[in-house]
């Protein structure tokens, strides 16, 4: 949507690789992009069929995920962008849906955007990270495996595909608060996305006005909104679980449990 060529994004990705998102996976990126097809003298991302395969990790991730319970979303929307990618069956039978008709964005604009791209980026990359260690956590509390969360840091940090500089400040944050809640209960984390968060909705919003789909940066970003809200719809949810299946629901007011008689006259009992 900002009309940027794959050898000019690489380039783009090339000077993200010099700071911040330092990484193994920006590398390799900044290689791919770049890379031109011999056959045919065009780039590489553009002959290279757009169906993505999956060996299982990232679904035994999400899988496992849901078993203890924990809000992977941005990794899970990442394993469901390879699945769409698979049907291309379906994909070919959804030619004909309409999509939108705003213009690309302009060349002073287009700078700008890839600005806020590497902003997006970022903070999506703290939450990611902030959602695989809550699941590490979660299943060392369940399996009392007693995981150093630091140390798992550091041992990515030394080689692994997701391994990046940013590993030291996590290994650094859970040396600091070993009983760290979350990467984002981190001061620094906390105001670096902070002051991301603008480009974040910037990008997220830009992309769906455009019609491109991202679907990490859209569920990342719902992921930080639902942990920072004072309320959550699912306060509705309980009264409709309450409704069909009389699950009970807790109150703000009070301790207990309970039901409202919702197919008689309203009336609220206490478990």
């Amino acid at each position: 949507m900002a009309g940027y060529s794959p050898a000019q994004i690489a380039d783009i990705f090339r000077t993200w690789n010099t700071g911040r998102l330092d990484s193994y996976l920006i590398e390799i990126t900044t290689d791919v992009l770049s890379h031109v097809d011999a056959a045919t003298g065009k780039p590489f991302v553009d002959v290279a069929l757009d169906r993505a395969e999956q060996k299982g990790t990232g679904r035994w991730t999400v899988q496992i995920a849901l078993d203890l319970g924990v809000p992977a979303s941005g990794i899970a929307e990442a394993v469901f962008a390879r699945s769409v990618s698979g049907h291309a069956d379906l994909r070919d039978a959804s030619r004909h849906l309409a999509g939108p008709t705003a213009p690309k964005l302009g060349e002073d604009e287009a700078a700008a955007f890839a600005d806020q791209v590497e902003q997006a980026l970022y903070a999506s990359k703290i939450v990611a990270y902030t959602q695989g260690f809550h699941e590490i956590a979660a299943g060392s509390d369940q399996y009392d495996w007693n995981i150093d969360l630091g140390k798992v840091a550091s041992i990515w940090r030394g080689g692994c595909i997701i391994r990046a500089a940013f590993l030291d400040r996590i290994t650094h944050a859970y040396e600091a608060q070993p009983q760290l809640p979350s990467l984002l209960s981190d001061k620094s984390f906390a105001n670096e996305i902070a002051a991301a968060q603008d480009d974040w909705r910037t990008v997220t919003s830009t992309a769906v006005t455009q019609g491109v789909p991202t679907p990490a940066f859209a569920a990342t970003l719902a992921y930080y909104d639902s942990l920072r809200a004072t309320r959550l719809p699912a306060a509705l949810t309980q009264g409709q679980r309450d409704y069909f299946g009389a699950h009970t629901y807790h109150r703000t007011d009070r301790e207990g449990t309970f039901h409202t008689l919702w197919g008689s006259d309203k009336t609220e009992t206490e478990s």
